[in-house]
């Protein structure tokens, strides 16, 4: 199948997926005669893997390692198992900095009770009289 075709079937982009052949997460396809690309069923799966991996917000090196141990059917999930671990352990810490903005977020809002002018505004002058922080160095995969 020509990629066109594969985009469609994986609900992807054409771009998308000359970028996974360029970082080398999805093998090259074999040539035909017209110098087209030509893909396989296994290119469907494993790019339909790699779409799975990235919607739960993986890393490319987290989808890499997935990979490796995929193209090994029969070696043990212990890495697998590891890598999904400390994946939930990243989005643990997301959730719990997400609500700790959440509650900052709204005891600012509880500030201006509205109908007010911007002048006396207590989201804006919260804003204004907040300490400010130096920003914690990112720990989540993400860096």
């Amino acid at each position: 199948m020509r990629i066109g075709e594969l985009a469609k079937l994986a609900n992807c982009t054409t771009e998308t997926i000359r970028f996974y052949e360029k970082e080398a997460l999805l093998p090259p396809p074999e040539r035909n005669g017209a110098n087209y690309r030509s893909y396989t069923a296994s290119h469907v799966d494993r790019l339909r893997f790699i779409r799975n991996c990235r919607a739960l917000d993986m890393t490319h090196d987290e989808v890499r390692a997935l990979l490796v141990a995929s193209d090994d059917p029969s070696g043990g999930c212990e890495n697998v198992n590891a890598l999904v671990d400390e994946h939930i352990a990243h989005v643990d810490e997301r959730i719990a900095e997400l609500t700790h903005l959440r509650q900052q977020l709204t005891a600012l809002r509880q500030r201006c009770g509205g109908g007010a002018v911007v002048e006396n505004c207590g989201i804006v002058q919260g804003l204004t009289s907040m300490d400010t922080i130096s920003p914690k160095p990112r720990t989540t995969h993400l860096g």
